[in-house]
């Protein structure tokens, strides 16, 4: 069984930063690319960013390369984001999850296993 532990959100004004983790166990977690998505309320799931499993291969969705980073620690089954000069429409529940990556990419059904959201809100 798959359990997911997810840290770090929170409020934070507009132009701060805050950094995502999600610790997962009972699951082979080096086997998975991990990926950060995100769901604003009546919003589409959406993918944020992804890393292959050795890491060495990143994808972000466009709107916020530059802005946030995912990374990933085998040895703690670990993966975080960072996310920097956050804006008001960054405000979404974000999950992390593991799956595949295909192409440099991974979207929501590309995924396996999923962690519980957790919510960033951003005030202007």
């Amino acid at each position: 069984r798959c359990s997911w532990w997810s840290l770090g959100g929170g409020v934070v004004q507009a132009g701060g930063s805050l950094r995502l983790s999600c610790v997962a166990s009972g699951l082979t977690f080096s086997s998975y690319a991990m990926g950060w998505f995100r769901q604003a309320p009546g919003n589409e799931r959406e993918s944020v960013a992804v890393i292959s499993r050795g890491g060495a291969l990143t994808y972000y969705a466009e709107s916020l390369k530059g802005r946030f980073t995912i990374s990933r620690d085998n040895a703690k089954n670990t993966v975080s984001l960072q996310m920097n000069s956050l804006k008001p429409e960054d405000t979404a529940n974000y999950y992390c999850a593991a799956g595949t990556m295909l192409g440099g990419r991974a979207t929501v059904r590309d995924m396996k296993y999923w962690g519980k959201g957790t919510l960033v809100t951003v005030s202007s």
